[in-house]
């Protein structure tokens, strides 16, 4: 099921293997059959470790959604909520936990993910229900394989708490989480680090590894080096239409725990004479990673690309099934059925990807993204980000979606270290006049994040960021690319040219640059126990986890995935985040009460 994870050069499956392995430890402490009742935001986490069979065969016989009233009726002795640790849910597990039947012999167990919580505990004390409880335990989720090259810890709040909150547990979780991982790989000799929570990760990482004391990973490392990034030192990723095909289906659609929900009426299968016939409502649901050889193949490249790798990809198919007019003997066609498993499911996954095509080429041809897309690029070369732009104004009058509002006025921003206050106050009127004053809250919070601020200083330092780190490639090459601003069509992301010149030349060439971004840089070495430094081979590529702190888009993926494939690059990257966003899900995370709109 998931071999897809162990192609890499890293084996992912080791660390889903670990967490199968506590998962199956808990559900055989629940002796006797169980009920599952699931915090809604879970499952699809839990999905990518454990499906439905591996619960089976430890006696879970029902799963319910966690929902005030009563849990729905079941036959069987234990009742096991799964829950993030929320104040909110515990009130719903009391409610659910009274109302039981008291005829019932069920026995009652809490499973926190990621972390016990005291706080909870106390409020279920209150509300009376913490004594019914056999086990109260903790499943430390924290780092789970997306695929073979990407994991996550999919907190979608982790931005929002560390920049607007305060609260660093997100930033704990991180530390929790590369304790793990090298548990399991080896001790990572360097670090690399830019921003203030890559600052807090680093040392808690290396607190803890103090308090282990003498328990070090005796295991030889398979990570070189880490390097932990702040998303808030490269704010204008993120705020970027994506252009990469695996980023516009996350743009359009949305990927959630590896999978999308597209719309029917493409994908089903017309037969001649059923003209009139009811198309299907119900959404079409793709599973999208590596294990599909034609998607590993055309996830990271510039959506321009993607048709004629399409219709190679068809002729190769085509010409596959002809073979069958030349198979003449028993052998030949016994070889050819063999094959025909491997074809079929080739065939049909190219439909897929067809399909998916020709539903994002209808936005991405339409003037409303062309129009958008302008903007953007000229924000990003420095164009007119100092006044009022009209584009923006005439989006607000016709009262577009107010995030696409936000992410062009917060992308202006960051591309001119600040608004004038007349201008930011313009758009913060316009804004407020016409999508209504409850939103001065998101505004708030939206400055206070960094995303939208007046300009303090009349120097702009981005002109000079994007000079020396030649953010900006005219005549970016999306055919065959040759520098990673192929993924935004000129725009090369600013974190994931740090990573590319940390590799090489390293950051000392760029000293001036890393000073005018915000936070710290810095550079921690782990001893290694003797015996354990690795001997490398000639030509051997070193391997850096790049680990993003607040979240990474997939189009800064495919970059680091193309770095990782370049014949001279010397390095392969295994990239790791609490969460995997797009400028849409970022923005509506930083949003209050973001339900109340589109």
């Amino acid at each position: 099921m998931a071999a897809h994870l162990s192609y890499g050069r890293v084996n992912l499956n080791i660390l889903r293997e670990a967490a199968r392995k506590e998962l199956r430890e808990f559900l055989d402490k629940c002796a006797g059959t169980k009920a599952i009742v699931w915090d809604e935001y879970l499952t699809g986490p839990f999905g990518l470790i454990a499906q439905y069979s591996l619960l089976k065969e430890h006696e879970v016989d029902k799963m319910f959604t966690l929902k005030a009233g009563r849990v729905p009726p079941a036959d069987v002795k234990n009742i096991i909520f799964f829950v993030r640790p929320r104040l909110e849910l515990m009130d719903i597990i009391a409610e659910n936990v009274l109302s039981e039947d008291k005829q019932q012999l069920r026995e009652f167990h809490i499973l926190f993910v990621p972390r016990r919580s005291l706080l909870c505990e106390q409020r279920l004390k209150e509300q009376g229900v913490l004594g019914c409880f056999t086990n109260i335990d903790e499943y430390i989720l924290d780092l789970i394989p997306y695929d073979g090259d990407l994991l996550s810890m999919e907190s979608e709040t982790a931005f929002r708490e560390c920049y607007l909150e305060n609260d660093q547990t997100s930033l704990f979780h991180t530390a929790k989480g590369l304790m793990t991982l090298q548990a399991l790989y080896g001790t990572i000799p360097q670090i690399f680090g830019k921003g203030e929570c890559a600052r807090h990760v680093a040392n808690m990482m290396l607190r803890m590894k103090r308090e282990f004391g003498g328990s070090q990973s005796q295991i030889l490392p398979v990570f070189d080096t880490l390097l932990l990034l702040d998303r808030n030192v490269d704010l204008l990723t993120p705020l970027a239409t994506q252009l990469t095909y695996e980023g516009l289906i996350d743009e359009i659609y949305g990927i959630t725990n590896g999978y999308v929900k597209l719309p029917p009426e493409k994908f089903c299968q017309k037969k001649q004479g059923e003209g009139g016939k009811d198309l299907p409502t119900e959404p079409k649901k793709l599973q999208l990673n590596s294990a599909e050889e034609l998607y590993a193949e055309i996830r990271d490249k510039n959506f321009n690309a993607v048709g004629a790798a399409l219709s190679r990809k068809a002729k190769i198919i085509s010409a596959a099934f002809e073979e069958r007019h030349n198979a003449k003997t028993v052998g030949e066609i016994k070889q050819f059925v063999s094959q025909l498993p491997h074809m079929q499911a080739a065939r049909s996954s190219l439909a897929n990807h067809t399909s998916i095509a020709e539903l994002i080429k209808d936005i991405t041809t339409s003037d409303v993204f062309f129009d958008n897309l302008t903007v953007e690029q000229e924000f990003m070369t420095g164009v007119d980000t100092d006044k009022v732009n009209t584009y923006i104004e005439d989006c607000i009058a016709q009262k577009d979606p107010l995030i696409k509002i936000l992410r062009l006025v917060c992308m202006q921003s960051v591309c001119n270290n600040g608004l004038k206050q007349k201008v930011l106050d313009h758009y913060k009127r316009e804004i407020l006049q016409t999508y209504g004053y409850e939103h001065i809250l998101t505004l708030t919070n939206l400055e206070k994040a960094g995303l939208l601020k007046p300009q303090t200083t009349t120097r702009n330092n981005y002109p000079t960021i994007r000079k020396t780190l030649k953010l900006w490639m005219e005549d970016a090459n999306e055919q065959n690319p040759n520098d990673i601003s192929y993924v935004y069509s000129g725009y090369a992301p600013l974190s994931v040219r740090l990573a590319q010149v940390l590799a090489r030349p390293g950051w000392r060439s760029i000293e001036e640059v890393l000073k005018m971004l915000p936070g710290p840089h810095f550079e921690e070495r782990q001893q290694l126990p003797t015996g354990l430094h690795k001997k490398r081979q000639q030509g051997e590529n070193r391997t850096t986890l790049v680990f993003f702190l607040g979240g990474v888009t997939y189009a800064e993926i495919a970059a680091l995935r193309f770095l990782s494939q370049m014949e001279d690059s010397g390095t392969e990257y295994i990239i790791a985040t609490t969460k995997l966003l797009n400028g849409t899900s970022w923005i509506r995370s930083l949003m209050d009460r973001p339900d109340n709109q589109s």
